[in-house]
């Protein structure tokens, strides 16, 4: 019997999860082994979703990566092996060279799964965070366990940073680091001023699975990446990171993946547009927009003048239905002290935001439900709004 295709390769979490993926993992960027079709360890009919019996969609892949379904269906992601070392190559350049890196997202999104390529293409061991929720202690033990004679890296999502910078440990572990990639979701201005005025030298990064991670940082392109806003306002992405498409998808990596005069490019789900220092700025999906009382409202713009309130430490903002605007925005928040109220945080987004963009509804949380990624789990806020 023939070989399977693909090796299905369930992680566990923490140091255990190092020991089982990075062995297979440099085989297949090394094209010594088969391509790893990765997933949590406790992932159901993983199998059944990526049948790896049947033939590769293209040559070379390395590894598949499901996206989080944040917002839609979850996909596979083929992310070739030049691809995937593209990307790697690019990050250890734009930050300084190789050094030891802090695993502290899971390996199966494609940000957990970078920091493992990279510290193979450094030729480095990362050090992974203990498995269980992110805390500073566990933060803080883990970065006592880095090289204090290599460059030392991380990466994290807002939540992980704003919990770190909490904490005396926290801040002092996260000063010792000479990058902090901060990517996953969008992160308010003021979280971003209270890590550098503690000394944190943070990047924010822009990509997703189909661009094996972050090609975009602090918005300028990696070397070798080009990003371009089409004229319906949707960025575009060219350059040697992109995936080779969708696993069993043809449909789908044909609307996500382009050639215009002979250059392949991936057209994300996200609207931008170029700041005057010629920087990308992301506005927000295309899809992910309010329309209420015939005005588009983009929800992550709410999101980021909510976020800039001094009493909201989270927020996620949905669009509902409402018998008389159509949709209106609802905002889920958690805070600090006591509760801003919903005519506060509307007068507070409509000082700089139009009126219309206010949230007309108010969710207070003890905490946000995150998806293993850190991105806020949407699909369990709608089913608690339908509730």
């Amino acid at each position: 019997m023939a070989p399977p295709n693909l090796r299905v390769l369930p992680c566990p979490a923490g140091p255990a999860g190092l020991d089982v993926l990075v062995p297979p993992l440099t085989a297949a960027l090394d094209g010594a082994g088969p391509p790893l079709a990765l997933f949590p360890e406790d992932a159901a009919g993983a199998d059944r979703q990526v049948r790896p019996d049947e033939p590769l969609e293209a040559d070379g892949v390395a590894a598949l990566v499901t996206t989080s379904g944040s917002t839609g269906e979850p996909k596979s992601v083929l992310l070739p092996a030049a691809a995937l070392r593209a990307s790697a190559v690019a990050t250890l350049d734009r930050i300084g060279g190789p050094g030891q890196w802090l695993l502290a997202l899971p390996p199966h999104y494609v940000a957990g799964l970078q920091v493992v390529v990279r510290s193979v293409v450094a030729g480095t061991t990362p050090v992974a965070l203990e498995p269980g929720p992110f805390t500073a202690e566990a933060f803080a033990q883990a970065t006592a366990r880095l090289d204090p004679a290599a460059r030392r890296y991380a990466a994290l999502v807002p939540t992980q940073l704003a919990r770190a910078l909490a904490d005396p440990a926290g801040r002092e572990a996260l000063a010792a680091y000479d990058t902090v990639l901060l990517g996953g979701a969008a992160a308010p201005a003021r979280l971003l001023d209270q890590a550098r005025r503690a000394g944190v030298t943070v990047l924010t990064t822009y990509g997703m699975s189909e661009t094996c991670g972050g090609c975009v940082y602090d918005g300028r392109p990696l070397d070798g990446v080009t990003a371009d806003i089409r004229p319906d306002g949707r960025i575009r992405l060219a350059g040697p990171v992109l995936a080779a498409g969708y696993r069993l998808r043809p449909d789908l990596s044909a609307a996500a993946f382009t050639v215009d005069a002979g250059r392949r490019w991936h057209v994300t789900p996200d609207l931008g547009r170029f700041a005057d220092d010629g920087t990308l700025e992301v506005l927000g999906r295309a899809d992910d927009v309010a329309v209420s009382g015939g005005v588009n409202v983009p929800l992550a713009a709410v999101e980021r003048a909510l976020a800039a309130h001094p009493g909201v430490t989270g927020v996620a903002c949905l669009a509902a239905p409402d018998p008389e605007w159509g949709e209106r925005v609802v905002a889920f928040v958690t805070v600090a002290g006591s509760a801003p109220t919903l005519d506060e945080l509307r007068d507070h987004v409509a000082a700089g935001r139009p009126r219309a963009w206010a949230p007309r509804e108010l969710v207070v949380l003890d905490e946000l439900p995150l998806l293993a990624s850190g991105k806020p789990d949407r699909r369990r806020l709608r089913a608690r709004l339908a509730g």
